[in-house]
């Protein structure tokens, strides 16, 4: 992989029934006749089409091979979720490909007879650009292709029930991910505010994190093979909160953009 240095913006879109990826510029996208193989190895081939952003469907930005999640890398998320704080090695969960939703997509919430607690969690995303195994700590973030938003949505009676995480996190529509991903910004200092119905409930950085991006991707390439397009969720900071039908979520990071999503 030839790593994207500068800082671009890479969308991916469905318009007249076909997907595309392109690049953002402004209220509009250059669009690509590139697949994402080759946008990794930075061939951009811009068919000469520009179309608006507000025109065209946006998509999740890529499609994993897997979801990877961290746990209570922020101690006051861990705390205020019964976790341990400052944890040696991180809590560690996968997420279906079947809970992706994208930008403005609807987060269903299940039946009441399943959970009555669910709720956000806001988090800066690492998408991997390169196959990575035993990755050593300072090569990291050479992996990484670039950065997008994930709401971590939880159903947090069944977490605190359940042995493990997987009911509990892995439900439709409980991975909104996107709008985009950006290339060439450092994920380790990034500030995450999180708003339900336009009321700040989550605000705080990447460089709050217990344990560090480059530790977080080297420690789990030792466990599983890191491939091009998964998504490396890197935790939650304080502040997650019950949603409700109804309610509208946004998870705003900075240099990224905001990602936004609905409850019904």
């Amino acid at each position: 992989m030839k790593t994207l240095q500068q800082e671009l913006t890479i969308v991916r879109y469905q318009t007249n029934d076909k997907v595309y990826y392109g690049v953002v510029e402004g209220e509009e996208i250059l669009q690509l006749s590139s697949n994402f193989t080759e946008i990794l190895n930075n061939e951009l081939n811009y068919d000469g089409v520009k179309v608006k952003y507000s025109e065209v469907k946006i998509l999740e930005p890529v499609s994993p091979s897997k979801i990877v999640n961290f746990g209570w890398t922020y101690a006051g998320h861990a705390k205020e979720t019964g976790g341990t704080a400052n944890l040696a090695e991180p809590f560690l969960f996968l997420k279906p490909a079947s809970s992706l939703i994208p930008d403005q997509g609807e987060i269903v919430l299940p039946p009441t007879n399943l959970t009555n607690q669910v709720e956000l969690e806001g988090e800066v995303a690492l998408i991997i650009g390169k196959r990575g195994k035993n990755i050593k700590e300072e090569e990291a973030l050479d992996y990484v292709f670039g950065c997008t938003i994930f709401n971590d949505v939880t159903a947090r009676d069944l977490t605190k029930s359940d042995p493990q995480f997987t009911r509990g996190k892995g439900f439709d529509t409980f991975g909104p991910l996107g709008p985009h991903i950006v290339t060439g910004i450092d994920p380790t200092n990034l500030r995450i505010v999180t708003t339900l119905n336009g009321e700040v409930v989550q605000d705080g950085n990447t460089n709050e994190m217990s344990l560090s991006i480059p530790f977080l991707i080297s420690w789990i390439s030792q466990v599983m093979t890191l491939e091009p397009g998964d998504v490396l969720a890197t935790g939650s900071p304080s502040g997650s909160c019950p949603m409700k039908s109804g309610d509208s979520v946004v998870v705003e990071v900075e240099k990224i953009g905001k990602l936004r999503n609905y409850v019904v």
